[in-house]
């Protein structure tokens, strides 16, 4: 959208919050780069440059708004709406790919050279993936230094940096403040909070086995006592607590509904208003609890190490469906008149994914011809023989969900399923744990799908379930679903599984929202807010 200068400079002159994250303002007589909506009066149209990402503003030379953030803007919803090279490579990046493996490793697993990612990266965003990686850092660097009372270098290690004075002088560039006038910036909190925050909490043990830019705000963190004598290192346990940001409309509903009522007990619960569940993470584990609020979602987050920081928000992120642009997907949606309605009386609705796309694929096998409750008792027994075990001080959970590798080790005569599901359920997981079947961020979309398909039990239903929630495509539809055909018939709609598909064509790119809307229609729990 950036190179479209008369429809950006609309946008920033009607301060449209719509657009925040699609592009990014850049002031030539300030040195400033703004969000769209940013509330300062508008500059002139001739002293506005606009750039498709926060780092390429960063490699002009422009230094991020103190007043709009724009660091903290949702992500652009363009990465998880295609699945070409750079959208591949923009969500490996927001899940710290190129921090832990570099950019020889960011190639690697998308299968080009790193000449080619690099080329099309600038092409398109006027930044290269160190660079882009480098906008990712200095955020997470801000939202340690403004929310917690780690020390500098503590934090320039747990956001990624590899040194002190790389952290420096990057905040320095980026913010034009240095760290400490960063923390200086921050309100004072009152004694009582004070004294709270250094209270020493019980440490989390570890168990072992994110544009790129994850958004957040941020409320008061409990940060996690490191051993008595020591200062806070990288792998000290914390709790945050974050405000990820979205473009409103959102329908909670459904989307809370569906990961509480499909909730695997001792990995996922629902407890005081708020979804909670554990998180296998690069660097250890952690519990995250996301509640939702009408302007945003509240984010209680603990850590077994604080490097895992930026991967766990952009995958609650990702989980959420947060990175969406509503007014797009529904704008589309209302025009099938049979659809409007359902639009209409709960605009905002997403699709809910998941944190881990091969958990995804194992209890998509799980849920085949079975009810929700069967489902979830097999996922439980699951992870209660082949899980690491979590502590979890704030509620009931128990466990990481078991990787493909513990799984693809276990019995095939110990699963309660049917002959052939079982073969179906040890194919699947000996191949993701070999690697010859991919469903990460890195994923294209089209292959994952051929590959699924090729196993034997896997069809059209549970592969478009799989693409529509792990892959994260926008387009995947369901027309064999039980529930969609019976909502289609009730609406007037075709209800058989061709005519239907020749129907939905008209809602493409986004029939995954389409299938939300007509699930809404019925009275599952997965469709109601847990009280």
């Amino acid at each position: 959208m950036y190179t479209d200068r008369e429809r950006c400079v609309r946008a920033v002159q009607s301060k449209d919050a719509r657009f925040d994250g699609w592009f990014f303002t850049a002031v030539l007589t300030t040195g400033i780069y703004c969000r769209p909506s940013c509330p300062v009066v508008a500059p002139k149209p001739e002293n506005m440059v606009f750039h498709a990402s926060a780092a390429a503003c960063q490699q002009a030379g422009f230094r991020a708004c103190k007043r709009c953030r724009p660091d903290t803007s949702p992500g652009s919803p363009e990465w998880n709406r295609r699945a070409d090279l750079v959208a591949r490579a923009m969500r490996l990046i927001a899940d710290g790919v190129v921090d832990r493996e570099g950019v020889p490793g960011l190639a690697g697993r998308l299968g080009y050279s790193t000449r080619q990612v690099e080329r099309q990266l600038l092409a398109e965003l006027g930044a290269g993936p160190l660079a882009l990686a480098r906008a990712q850092r200095a955020q997470t660097a801000r939202l340690l230094v403004e929310s917690t009372e780690m020390p500098m270098a503590d934090v320039a290690f747990a956001a990624g940096f590899a040194s002190v004075r790389a952290f420096n002088d990057t905040v320095r560039e980026v913010f034009a403040l240095s760290p400490t006038e960063l923390r200086a910036r921050v309100p004072k909190r009152n004694a009582a909070t004070t004294a709270a925050l250094r209270t020493p909490t019980p440490p989390t043990p570890t168990s072992r086995p994110s544009t790129a830019q994850p958004p957040t705000s941020l409320n008061l963190p409990t940060p996690g006592t490191p051993p008595a004598g020591t200062s806070a290192t990288p792998t000290a346990p914390a709790t945050l607590q974050l405000r990820l940001p979205f473009r409103a409309p959102l329908h909670p509903d459904n989307l809370f509904g569906h990961l509480a009522a499909t909730a695997v007990p001792g990995v996922e619960e629902w407890r005081d208003g708020a979804y909670r569940r554990t998180l296998r993470l690069p660097y250890g584990h952690g519990i995250v609890g996301l509640t939702p609020r009408p302007d945003h979602i509240t984010c209680r987050l603990t850590l077994s190490d604080l490097r895992d920081l930026t991967v766990a928000i952009s995958r609650c992120r990702r989980l959420l469906d947060l990175d969406a642009d509503p007014v797009a997907v529904d704008g589309q949606l209302r025009t099938d008149p049979l659809l409007a309605p359902l639009v209409d009386k709960a605009p905002g609705r997403r699709v809910p994914r998941t944190v881990d796309e091969a958990e995804l694929a194992v209890r998509a096998v799980l849920g085949q011809q079975v009810s929700t409750a069967a489902a979830r008792t097999h996922a439980a027994r699951l992870v209660t023989a082949h899980g690491d075990a979590v502590d979890d001080p704030e509620g009931g959970l128990t466990h990481l969900f078991p990787t493909p590798e513990a799984l693809a080790a276990l019995d095939p005569a110990s699963l309660a399923m049917p002959r052939t599901r079982r073969t179906t359920f040890t194919t699947l997981v000996a191949q993701l744990a070999d690697g010859r079947l991919r469903l990460g961020a890195e994923s294209d979309w089209s292959q994952a799908r051929a590959r699924l398909l090729s196993l034997p039990g896997f069809g059209p239903w549970t592969v478009d379930v799989i693409a529509m929630r792990a892959l994260g495509d926008p387009d995947a539809f369901l027309p064999t679903d039980l529930g969609i055909r019976r909502a289609a018939e009730e609406l007037g709609l075709p209800s058989t599984p061709a005519a239907l598909t020749a129907r939905a064509a008209a809602w493409r790119p986004w029939r995954a929202y389409a299938v939300q809307y007509l699930w809404a229609t019925g009275s599952h729990p997965v469709n109601q807010l847990p009280a």
